[in-house]
């Protein structure tokens, strides 16, 4: 299958397609935001039976949970997403002189920090506490910034490995990759006990938002 070359003209329907994702995106972490800002009982319930579930585990277990800690603390963590999209940044504007999608990939990446930590102040979820904890974090828990950012940079950078028409096997590399990286670094989040299940599932939404959003902005105003 041959893809669209960077910089192609935009094309309506990917467009308006984008923006529809976006706004259903939006709509799902605006209703999760809502549950967890009133506590509603169902899902903090839901929260504390899977969070003290795995914390049994992280405690029986301290080979994984060692696994864990040196994944989200150094492989995933949102220091090492960011230079990732700053290092792909570099390299457009090096190799190609684009100054356009280097400030649109870096710009994006910033407005998912503002908003993590935005909402992390606004609600104040308290993260879990355990008497035997594995780990520690800072902030307030609701939403994982591991999972946000993650979702957030490799969203991106998949999107512009489809706009360069990438082989298939590349493709399909990057694909697994950057699924594993979003979906694992949550998982690890609520493994060690630092984040409620639903903490790590607005990070997601959100930083899947924040993609289609930016895919259709590039869509739109790319010159």
């Amino acid at each position: 299958m041959h893809h669209a070359p960077l910089g192609s003209p935009p094309r309506p329907a990917a467009l308006h397609t984008f923006l529809r994702v976006a706004a259903a995106l939006g709509l799902v972490s605006v209703l999760l935001l809502v549950l967890v800002a009133v506590e509603w009982r169902p899902l903090i319930s839901a929260d504390g039976d899977v969070a003290r579930t795995t914390h049994r585990w992280a405690v029986a277990d301290p080979h994984v949970t060692q696994a864990c800690r040196i994944l989200t603390d150094w492989v995933w963590d949102p220091l090492t997403m960011r230079l990732l999209g700053a290092a792909v940044a570099v390299w457009l504007v090096w190799r190609r002189a684009d100054w356009w999608t280097a400030g649109w990939l870096v710009s994006t990446a910033a407005l998912g920090t503002l908003l993590q930590q935005g909402l992390k102040a606004a609600v104040g979820r308290a993260r879990p506490v355990w008497p035997d904890p594995v780990d520690s974090a800072h902030y307030a828990a609701y939403p994982s910034g591991h999972a946000l950012t993650a979702t957030v940079v490799f969203g991106l950078l998949l999107w512009l490995l489809y706009r360069r028409g990438v082989g298939r096997a590349l493709w399909r590399a990057a694909l697994a990759v950057a699924a594993l990286s979003a979906v694992g670094v949550g998982l690890t989040r609520i493994w060690l006990g630092v984040h409620w299940p639903s903490d790590v599932l607005g990070g997601w939404l959100l930083g899947a938002m924040l993609v289609a959003l930016a895919i259709a902005v590039q869509l739109r105003w790319r010159p």
